[in-house]
């Protein structure tokens, strides 16, 4: 059981880093889009080529997460991540170390 503890803790550690480099770039996404970028610069087209399945995801289950013209769907897309990460990595890391 050691193995399978230490196992989840490590999946848990490892998925709790993506998810904070994946709101990093959602944060990074939504600055670069306050300044109106050159659409052809390799570093807008690859921002939105990561961000932009999960805002269009959003955007087509929640109706509410454009608002005029304000697109609340990077602010949704944030608390979906800081909720994965209080509910589901940190139930992956408690059983992890109770199974040790």
């Amino acid at each position: 059981m050691i193995v399978l503890g230490n196992l989840l803790e490590a999946v848990a550690t490892i998925l709790d880093k993506v998810l904070w480099l994946y709101s990093l770039v959602v944060m990074m996404a939504v600055l670069v889009s306050w300044v109106s970028p050159d659409p052809f610069n390799p570093i807008v087209q690859a921002l939105r080529s990561v961000t932009e399945p999960l805002f269009g995801w959003i955007r087509r289950r929640l109706p509410f997460a454009v608002v005029g013209m304000i697109d609340l769907s990077p602010l949704i897309a944030l608390v979906l991540i800081q909720l994965v990460q209080m509910v589901i990595v940190r139930s992956l890391f408690e059983y992890g170390v109770r199974l040790r």
